[in-house]
């Protein structure tokens, strides 16, 4: 893998870190919410993350 994968797949770690660490609590009921939400909604959810970060990496790659 190319250096900008691993530093993508790093930041992401860090970033998905970041709210068990300084809020578990919060981050614990934000899970158990989200393990109550129908298949259709958790689709949704995903879909919107994947098509912003598409967005973002697109225009991060234009810039290089």
């Amino acid at each position: 893998m190319s250096n900008a994968i691993w530093l993508a797949l790093g930041l992401v770690l860090v970033f998905e870190g970041l709210g068990p660490l300084f809020a578990p609590k919060g981050w614990r009921e934000m899970v158990g919410q989200l393990a109550q939400q129908d298949d259709n909604t958790l689709r949704r959810i995903g879909g919107c993350l994947v098509v912003a970060g598409c967005t973002i990496a697109y225009m991060m790659y234009r810039n290089l």
